[in-house]
């Protein structure tokens, strides 16, 4: 891999920010204004041709707020390569979207937007894709409040704030088997 950090410095020079190496895994932390050129970069000339997904991370009282974490991947003639590609992006600021690159980058522009609230400049389709066109909230901030938030509309959510405790998706921290970690698979039915 530091043959392909240093193609990426010998191109983009400073606005490579960082690169980490940990148990095997590769990424590079860049500038934001870069990062599409970058990864259009990674596309074109280091053969990532295939982007195996897209997120964000919410740095919450922090600036820049926002992380976006790009996962590549390189399939062309067996070079079966990952990167990870970084940057941080401003509260209230649009990222570029990664469409015109890999068309399915939509898909999980749409989810990080409709999760988080980031918009993306060049994404065709701004439309909810997980929650309903209206809900006024972005459930994966961490200024959401984990007990929910209560609804108007019954006919798609709860109309009383959402119940964690003991729900579907808690499991209790244990080394133990899943048994033990997971509630509902001690439910009989």
């Amino acid at each position: 891999m530091s043959t392909l950090y240093t193609l990426l410095r010998e191109r983009f020079g400073t606005a490579i920010l960082d690169t980490v190496d940990f148990r095997g895994e590769h990424t590079v932390i860049v500038e934001r204004a870069k990062a599409a050129d970058i990864l259009r970069y990674c596309r074109d000339e280091l053969s990532f041709d295939y982007l195996l997904d897209f997120s964000s991370v919410d740095y919450y009282l922090e600036e820049p707020r926002w992380e976006l974490v790009y996962e590549l991947y390189a399939l062309a003639n067996g070079a079966n390569h990952h990167l990870r590609v970084k940057f941080r992006l401003p509260e209230g600021e649009k990222a570029v979207s990664a469409s015109e690159i890999w068309p399915t980058a939509a898909w999980h522009e749409r989810e990080v937007y409709d999760m988080m609230g980031i918009e993306f400049d060049g994404l065709s389709d701004h439309r909810r894709i997980l929650m309903w066109e209206g809900y006024p909230y972005f459930p994966l901030r961490k200024d959401f409040p984990l007990a929910g938030k209560p609804t108007e509309m019954p006919d798609v959510a709860f109309t009383d704030k959402a119940p964690l405790d003991g729900g579907p998706f808690v499991t209790s921290p244990t080394s133990e088997t899943t048994p033990h970690r997971e509630p509902r698979s001690r439910e009989k039915n």
